[in-house]
C-alpha cells in the first residue's frame, strides 16, 4: 500500500499534539495525528482534568463539613469514593469526545496505534489491523511522559500507587504515605487528607512545592498542617517493605532511618520523557536525561522534526505544550511567531490551599543580579476573601527597582489559579508598576489583592 502524505504528522494527542494539529489545519496545512491510546493524553484522560474534578468533590466536602460557620445545617455529612471516581472518570471520557469531534470538525486525520520513525519524513504505525505508513515534510513530536519510577519504589496498583491508580482507587486509604511534593504529590495529598486519610508527605528538598516562591512554600505547609498532614523535609525514602495490607517505609531523616507503617503509597517522585521506541537515535535527535533537546522553537535540529510539551522539557506544563503546538504549526506555515518563554508561564497547583506563581521568585531574582522591590497583601486584609470564608492566603509580587518591570508574582489561597493570569497578562505586555497601580480593579473581589500587593511594593498599600 502507498504510504499517504501529508504537510504535517503530529505524533501524539495530548494538549500539546492536538492542539498543534487544529492550528495547522486551520493554517492549510493537511495534518494527521498519531495517538496509542486516548485522545487528550494523559492531561485530559488520567492528569489535569480528572485530578480537578476529584478535587472539586473534596472542596465541596471540606465546605459541607464548614456549614455551621455560615449558618446552615448539614447532618450526617459523608461520600460515596465510588461515585466521586465515577465523576471523575464521565469527566474525562467527555473531554476526550470532544478532542475527537474537534478533529473531524478540522478534517485532521486521526491514525490509533503506535509510531515509529523509520527515517526522515517517514511515519510507520502499528494499528490493529497492520501496518500504515505516513510521509511528511514536518513531524512534530508530542509523546508527553509518564510517572518516574524509583528501584524499589515501584507501584504494583494495590498497595504503591501511581497518579493513575490514585486516580481510580482500590480502596480509600487510611495511612497514607505521599512521596514527593511537587503539583502531583500535593494535589493528591490534599484530596485524600481532606477525605480523612491520615496523611504524611515526605520530600526530598528542603521544603514541600520546592519550585515555589520559599515565603509561599512556607505558608502553604503551615497551612497543611493546620488540616492535619505530617511533613517531612529533607527526608528520603530508602526503602519499602511490602507485607499483608501493609508498608513500611525506611525514611532517612537529618541522617537517621525512622520506620513508618502506611496502607498505601503514593509514588509522585517526577516524570520521563516518553523517548523509547520512537526511532530518534537513528534520526541524530538528541536526547537528554529522557528529554529531546531543542532551541527555543521546539526544533531538534533535525530539518523538519520538531518536539513540544513534556517530552521536550520543563516547564511540564499542558498550556506550556499547548503553545509550543501553536507556535510550531505557524513556523511550519511559514509565520514568525514569538517563541515561548518559560519564565513568562503560569505554574498552578489545585491543592487547598491552592498556589500559583509566573516569573521569577524572590531568590532567584536576586541571583540573577536585580534591585528588588517586594509587595506583600493577606488574604485576611480583604474583603471578599472574609465573606467567603477564605481568609488565609498571600499575595507577593516582585519588581525591577530600576525599571518597574514586574519579574514575578506569587500566590497561595483561595482560587489564586484562577487569578495568576492578571499578572501573566502583565508580564506578556511588558507592564510596570505605574501600569498596574493606575488600574482600577473591580470591589469586592479577590483580585483586588493584586492590587494592593503592587502598592505595598512602592510603600503605598491602603488596606493594611
Amino acid at each position: 500500500m502507498a504510504a499517504k502524505s501529508f504537510d504535517m504528522i503530529v505524533i501524539g494527542a495530548g494538549p500539546g499534539g492536538y492542539v498543534a494539529a487544529i492550528r495547522g489545519a486551520q493554517l492549510g496545512l493537511k495534518v494527521a495525528i498519531v495517538e496509542r491510546e486516548h485522545l487528550g493524553g494523559i492531561c485530559l484522560n488520567w492528569g489535569c482534568i480528572p485530578t480537578k474534578a476529584l478535587l472539586r468533590s473534596s472542596e465541596v466536602f471540606h465546605l459541607m463539613e464548614r456549614a455551621g460557620e455560615f449558618g446552615l445545617k448539614a447532618d450526617n455529612i459523608g461520600y460515596d469514593l465510588d461515585a466521586v471516581v465515577k465523576r471523575s472518570r464521565g469527566v474525562a471520557k467527555q473531554l476526550s469526545g470532544g478532542i475527537g469531534h474537534l478533529m473531524k470538525k478540522n478534517k485532521i486525520t486521526v491514525v490509533i496505534g503506535e509510531a515509529t520513525l523509520p527515517s526522515k519524513g517517514k511515519v510507520s504505525v502499528k494499528t490493529e489491523k497492520g501496518t500504515e505508513e505516513l510521509t511528511a515534510k514536518n513531524i512534530v513530536l508530542a509523546t508527553g511522559a509518564r510517572a518516574r519510577e524509583l528501584p524499589g519504589l515501584e507501584a504494583d496498583g494495590d498497595l504503591v500507587w501511581t497518579y493513575k491508580h490514585a486516580l481510580d482507587p482500590v480502596r480509600m486509604p487510611k495511612k497514607l504515605l505521599v512521596i514527593g511534593s511537587g503539583a502531583i504529590g500535593i494535589e493528591f495529598a490534599s484530596f485524600y487528607n481532606t477525605l480523612g486519610a491520615d496523611t504524611t508527605v515526605v520530600e526530598v528538598m528542603d521544603r514541600v512545592l520546592p519550585v515555589e516562591d520559599a515565603e509561599i512554600s512556607a505558608f502553604a505547609k503551615k497551612s497543611f498542617v493546620k488540616q492535619g498532614m505530617t511533613i517531612m523535609e529533607k527526608a528520603m525514602v530508602k526503602q519499602l517493605d511490602r507485607g499483608k495490607g501493609k508498608v513500611t517505609a525506611h525514611i532517612e531523616v537529618k541522617g537517621k532511618v525512622e520506620k513508618h507503617d502506611f496502607d498505601t503509597v503514593i509514588s509522585a517522585v517526577g516524570i520521563v520523557g516518553n523517548v523509547e521506541g520512537l526511532g530518534l537515535e537513528g534520526l541524530g535527535v538528541k536526547v537528554d536525561r529522557t528529554h529531546v533537546v531543542t532551541d527555543a522553537y521546539c526544533r531538534t535540529g533535525v530539518d523538519g522534526l520538531y518536539a513540544i510539551g513534556d517530552i521536550a522539557g520543563a516547564p511540564w506544563l499542558a498550556h506550556k505544550a499547548s503553545h509550543e503546538g501553536v507556535m510550531v504549526a505557524e513556523l511550519i506555515a511559514g509565520g514568525k511567531p514569538h517563541a515561548v518563554k518559560p519564565e513568562s508561564i503560569a505554574g498552578c497547583t489545585y491543592c487547598h490551599p491552592q498556589v500559583a506563581s509566573v516569573g521569577y521568585s524572590e531568590a532567584k531574582a536576586k541571583e540573577l543580579g536585580y534591585d528588588i522591590k517586594v509587595g506583600r497583601f493577606p488574604f485576611i486584609g480583604n474583603g471578599k476573601a472574609i465573606a467567603l470564608g477564605e481568609a488565609e492566603g498571600l499575595v507577593k509580587t516582585i519588581f525591577d527597582a530600576k525599571t518597574g518591570e514586574l519579574l514575578g508574582a506569587h500566590m497561595v489561597g483561595a482560587e489564586v489559579t484562577e487569578m495568576i493570569q492578571g499578572y501573566v497578562v502583565g508580564r506578556q505586555l511588558e507592564t510596570t508598576e505605574e501600569d498596574l497601580m493606575n488600574t482600577v480593579f473591580p470591589h469586592p473581589t479577590l483580585s483586588e489583592m493584586m492590587h494592593e500587593s503592587v502598592l505595598d511594593a512602592y510603600g503605598r498599600v491602603i488596606h493594611m
